[in-house]
């Protein structure tokens, strides 16, 4: 009954420099079979001729981007160095239409760009969709003792996100997801193919599949399937299904 895989990270493309994450695409068009297969990525290590390769197996590409001002993405964390972030993300858009990947954009709103108007970026680029973000705190992973970063001084309140949301209202593409909506409404895999409990407010694993099989696994992994079907989860993922101007 599988239908949708999404590869995330991380970053995918650091393991042999994309081959990996590409043959893992391949292999889930062509033996599984699935209608959607996406990718979320910086954009950072992507190459042309990645998308020669294996761009006919992808169907929707996510890049991360949270910010059209290059101080603040080196505020946030999403500098590239020398490259500038919001110029690759043009190039990757024009990757994606040459080789029939659907383009997606990820913004995580907090504290740095909460205040940004990105309705004239996005319109340009015009993604299939823009998914937008509240900056969320979980437990071991940007936030307490055994957290790789903090991100305490990110955080927003539901009225900043609102407002975030307000100023962007006539974007079409825009879907929006609140602390509420996220927490709950994922099945993760993690590199050992445990599903990842976030209800409790930190990443909780369950056995993994491949020890107790999917039906067991599952019952730990705090999906919520109503808040899934609220949140737009369900949506034409599959490029073969995509009315789009390549």
């Amino acid at each position: 009954g599988m239908e949708k895989i999404n590869f995330s990270g991380g970053e995918p493309f650091l393991q042999d420099r994309g081959e990996f994450v590409g043959k893992l695409v391949q292999f889930c068009k062509q033996e599984l079979k699935l209608p959607s297969v996406s990718i979320v990525s910086n954009g950072s290590l992507i190459r042309e001729r990645w998308f020669k390769k294996y761009g006919e197996y992808l169907d929707i590409l996510a890049i991360s981007c949270d910010s059209f001002d290059e101080n603040v993405n080196v505020l946030i964390g999403r500098g590239q160095g020398k490259k500038n972030h919001v110029e690759n993300l043009h190039k990757l858009r024009q990757w994606c239409r040459d080789y029939a990947v659907a383009f997606k954009i990820n913004s995580v709103i907090n504290r740095f760009n909460v205040e940004e108007d990105m309705n004239e970026q996005i319109k340009a680029l015009n993604p299939v969709r823009w998914k937008v973000f509240q900056c969320l705190i979980i437990d071991g992973e940007n936030s307490g003792e055994d957290a790789l970063r903090e991100a305490g001084n990110f955080v927003i309140s539901d009225e900043d996100f609102e407002q975030f949301l307000h100023r962007h209202k006539d974007i079409s593409c825009l879907v929006p997801e609140s602390n509420q909506k996220m927490r709950d409404s994922y099945l993760i895999l993690d590199e050992y193919m445990r599903f990842l409990n976030c209800r409790n407010g930190r990443k909780e694993p369950s056995k993994s599949i491949l020890d107790v099989g999917v039906e067991a696994a599952i019952k730990f992994s705090g999906f919520d399937e109503m808040m899934f079907l609220k949140r737009g989860g369900k949506y034409v993922w599959s490029k073969a299904d995509m009315k789009l101007d390549w």
